[in-house]
């Protein structure tokens, strides 16, 4: 039983850092390095994430700065920004590549926030499929103690230690433990849509 609790929060602590990782690539308006994290750049014929061809750094609020270890870059890391879906335009001096981020309409901040409780939302999605996978696991682990009973009244079984049991079920106080961290995920990222 240890080892499937184990399990089902390692799982579940994933399942939290992946949904914190899509809600930091949203534009909230405020210059992020995280808002490029989606972007490769062709570099001797093989793809890289930008932040390994350059340093990215947020001098001012909404403000962007790349600065490429290799200056003949330039050109590729603007071609990458562009094919991106982020929308930023790009300009250069020769030596850096500045991105001014725009402030984000009220209409933007309005569908940004439907698409943070939709990320927020799969995450959910996926714990309670961790909680149903962890519940089975644990149903057939009573299912080898039990005296061999049908498939049927097992099930029944197992149903009413879920109700009965509720407040006292480990998988179910992870689930809501890790339930609970998305929630607060989404209520720092929609604070952060609307304070900009």
């Amino acid at each position: 039983m240890q080892e499937i609790i184990k399990q089902t929060e390692s799982r579940m602590k994933k399942t939290v850092e992946a949904t914190a990782t899509k809600l930091s690539h949203v534009q909230t308006g405020r210059a992020t390095p995280a808002l490029l994290d989606q972007v490769s750049v062709n570099y001797y014929g093989s793809k890289n994430p930008l932040s390994q061809v350059g340093t990215i750094t947020t001098p001012e609020p909404r403000l962007i700065v790349i600065q490429p270890w290799d200056k003949t870059l330039i050109t590729e890391i603007e071609k990458a920004i562009a094919l991106s879906d982020l929308g930023f335009s790009t300009n250069n001096d020769g030596n850096v590549i500045r991105i001014q981020v725009p402030e984000l309409t009220l209409e933007r901040r309005t569908e940004l926030t439907k698409v943070v409780r939709k990320l927020a939302e799969e995450g959910k999605v996926a714990i309670r499929n961790i909680r149903r996978d962890a519940n089975d696991a644990v149903k057939k682990l009573d299912g080898g103690d039990s005296s061999g009973g049908g498939g049927g009244k097992s099930r029944g079984r197992g149903g009413d230690r879920k109700r009965g049991k509720s407040n006292a079920d480990p998988v179910q106080q992870l689930t809501d433990t890790y339930i609970d961290q998305i929630d607060e995920l989404v209520s720092a990222k929609e604070s952060e849509l609307l304070e900009t």
